[in-house]
C-alpha cells in the first residue's frame, strides 16, 4: 500500500500549497512506477490514484499498458515504455518524459500483465484523462467515456474539468456525465433528484436505460426517477410521432416525384400510361451511366454526378416519351383501354430491353458526400439524402407550377385540358401539345428516377414499384390536379408511415388502398377536381 500512501501525499501536499512541474513530475512517476509492484488488485489501484491525479502526462503510460508495451526495467524497478525492434531486443521510452533511454534485452524488463478487470480501469482511466485534453473533440469523447461507466470516483475530476470547460457541446455531456455519476453514487438524496432531473431533461434512450433501475427504489429517489422516466416517454412518443411524419414526407416527396409526370399525362391527354414507370427506371440508368463516365474520366466531378445527371435524363425520358406518343398513343385517342394494353406491353419491352444491355443484376449509383449521413434535430434524425429529396420534388413541383401558369405552352395545356375541340378550333395545334404534354410527363418522371437512385435499387423492375402508388396518387389528389397531386402524395405517405407500425408494410398498404377506394366512391373526381366543360361533361 506504500504506493497509494504517496499519491495521497502528493496530492494533498498539491491541493494546499501547488507543486512546482519538477515535483509534480515526480510524483506522476512515484504513481506509474507503483503500475509495476504488485499484482492485478494493485495495478487497478494504481490506475485510480493516477485517474485522482487527473494528469494527462500518463495517457501514454496507461495507453502503452492497455496495448502490452509497459514493462518493468528490473534493474531498478523503473517502469517504462518498451517496443520490440528485433528479435528479443527492445526499444525503451520514458514513460513519464517520452524521452528514448537506449535499448535493453527481453532479459532486462518484465511486461505488466493484465486481465479484463484491469482493461476495464485502463479504459476508464483514459476516459478520465483525456477530460483535460487541449483538443475539444478528444474531451468529448472522454466525457462520453465517463458518462457510460457513470463512474462516482470521476466526481471530483469531473468537477475540476467542468469548472474550466469553454466548449458548450462538451460542457454538456461533462454534466450529464456528472449527473448519472452523481446517480450511482452514495451522495444525499438531494442531489441524486437533482441529478435526475438533469438526466431526464437530456432525455433520449441512454437516459432511460439509466433511470429504470432507480425507479425500482423505494423513496424519494425512487419517485423522481419514476416521474422522470414518465415525462421522457411521452416526450419520446412526441419524437416519434414526428419522425413518422417525417418519413411520412420523405415517401410522399418520392411518391409525387413518380406521380407528377403521371398526373400532367393523364390529365391533358387521359392516358392510361404503364410504361410510366419505365421513365422512371430510364432516368435512374441515365444516372448510373453519368457515375460511370464519371468515375473513369473524371472522378473528381462524383459530387457533381447528379447535377449533370438531371438535365440528362430529362432529355433522355422525354425524347423517349414523344416517340412513344408519335408512334403509338396518338392512334389510340379515345380509347383508354387499349392505351392501357400498348402501354403494358411497351413497358415489358424497355424492361426487356434494359435487362438485355445492362443485365439482370441492381447497378451502382454512388451518393455525393453531400448527400450521404444524417443529423440530429431535436429528436429526429434527418438523412442528408431524404432531405434534398424532398427540396428537390417541391422544386420540381413549383417550376412546374410555373410553366402551367405564366408560360405559352401551359397557357395552351391547360386549354388542351378544359376544352379540346374548343382549343384545337381557336387555333391551338392539339397533336403538338399532344406530344410535348407526353414528353413532359416523361422527362419529369426521369428526372424522379435520378432522386430514386439514391435511395432504391437501380434494376429492370425500378419503375413497377412506383406505378400502382403514381395512380392511386394521381386519382386521390384529382386527375390532372397538380396541388392534389402534391396533397395526396405527401397525406399517402405519412399514413404508411403512421400505419406500418401497427398493421405492417404490406397490410398497411393494403388498408391505404381500401381507404382510397371508398373515399373514391364518395368524391369520385378526387380532392381537387378540375374545372372546365369537358371534364363537366
Amino acid at each position: 500500500m506504500r504506493f497509494v500512501l504517496s499519491a495521497f501525499v502528493a496530492l494533498l501536499v498539491s491541493a494546499l500549497t501547488g507543486i512546482a512541474p519538477a515535483a509534480a513530475q515526480t510524483d506522476l512517476r512515484a504513481l506509474i512506477n507503483a503500475l509495476g509492484a504488485g499484482g492485478f488488485p494493485e495495478i487497478e489501484a494504481g490506475l485510480r490514484a493516477i485517474t485522482q491525479a487527473g494528469d494527462s502526462a500518463a495517457v501514454p503510460a496507461v495507453t502503452a499498458l492497455g496495448e502490452g508495451d509497459l514493462y518493468v526495467r528490473t534493474s531498478d524497478s523503473q517502469v517504462v515504455i518498451a517496443i520490440e525492434r528485433a528479435r528479443g531486443q527492445f526499444a525503451l521510452t520514458d514513460a513519464v518524459t517520452g524521452e528514448s533511454l537506449g535499448e535493453a534485452a527481453e532479459a532486462e524488463i518484465e511486461r505488466i500483465r493484465l486481465n479484463n478487470r484491469v482493461r476495464r480501469a485502463i479504459r476508464d482511466t483514459l476516459g478520465a484523462l483525456t477530460l483535460m485534453s487541449d483538443n475539444p473533440a478528444t474531451r468529448l469523447a472522454a466525457a462520453q467515456a465517463v458518462l457510460r461507466t457513470g463512474d462516482s470516483e470521476q466526481i471530483p475530476l469531473l468537477d475540476t474539468a467542468i469548472a474550466q470547460e469553454t466548449d458548450a457541446r462538451v460542457l454538456a455531456v461533462m454534466n450529464a456525465a456528472r449527473a448519472v455519476a452523481i446517480v450511482r453514487s452514495d451522495r444525499p438524496d438531494e442531489e441524486k433528484i437533482e441529478a435526475i432531473n438533469l438526466i431526464a431533461e437530456r432525455g433520449g434512450r441512454d437516459a432511460v436505460s439509466i433511470l429504470g433501475p432507480i425507479a425500482n427504489i423505494e423513496g424519494p429517489v425512487g419517485d423522481a426517477a419514476s416521474a422522470a422516466l414518465a415525462g421522457i416517454e411521452n416526450t419520446q412518443r412526441l419524437w416519434a410521432a414526428g419522425q413518422n411524419v417525417w418519413y411520412g414526407l420523405s415517401l410522399g416527396s418520392v411518391l409525387l416525384l413518380a406521380a407528377i409526370g403521371l398526373a400532367i399525362t393523364f390529365g391533358v391527354m387521359g392516358v392510361i400510361n404503364m410504361a410510366h414507370g419505365e421513365m422512371v427506371m430510364i432516368g435512374a440508368y441515365t444516372t448510373f451511366v453519368v457515375q460511370e463516365i464519371i468515375r473513369t474520366q473524371a472522378p473528381w466531378l462524383f459530387d457533381w454526378s447528379l447535377a449533370i445527371a438531371i438535365p440528362l435524363a430529362f432529355l433522355v425520358a422525354g425524347t423517349i416519351g414523344v416517340a412513344i406518343e408519335r408512334g403509338i398513343i396518338r392512334f389510340l385517342y379515345g380509347r383508354p383501354l387499349e392505351t392501357l394494353l400498348a402501354t403494358w406491353g411497351l413497358s415489358l419491352i424497355l424492361q426487356q430491353a434494359v435487362r438485355t444491355y445492362f443485365g439482370p443484376t441492381n447497378k451502382q449509383v454512388g451518393n455525393p458526400s453531400w448527400m450521404s449521413g444524417s443529423f440530429e434535430l431535436g429528436g429526429l434524425t434527418i438523412a442528408y439524402g431524404r432531405m434534398w429529396i424532398i427540396v428537390f420534388a417541391l422544386a420540381v413541383f413549383a417550376g412546374l407550377m410555373i410553366l402551367m401558369r405564366a408560360t405559352s405552352f401551359g397557357l395552351r395545356m391547360r386549354a388542351v385540358t378544359q376544352n379540346r375541340k374548343m382549343a384545337s378550333a381557336m387555333g391551338i395545334r392539339t397533336p403538338w401539345i399532344d406530344a410535348m404534354t407526353f414528353g413532359l410527363g416523361s422527362g419529369i418522371a426521369g428526372m424522379a428516377g435520378v432522386a430514386l437512385s439514391q435511395i432504391d435499387n437501380v434494376s429492370p423492375n425500378l419503375g413497377q414499384s412506383y406505378i400502382i402508388d403514381s395512380f392511386m396518387v394521381v386519382v386521390f389528389g384529382g386527375v390532372g390536379n397538380l396541388w392534389g397531386t402534391l396533397v395526396g402524395a405527401f397525406t399517402l405517405g405519412i399514413a404508411n408511415k403512421f400505419l406500418e407500425p401497427y398493421a405492417g408494410a404490406v397490410l398497411g398498404k393494403i388498408l391505404v388502398l381500401v381507404l382510397i377506394i371508398l373515399f373514391i366512391q364518395r368524391r369520385p373526381r378526387g380532392l381537387f377536381a378540375l374545372k372546365g366543360r369537358a371534364v363537366e361533361a
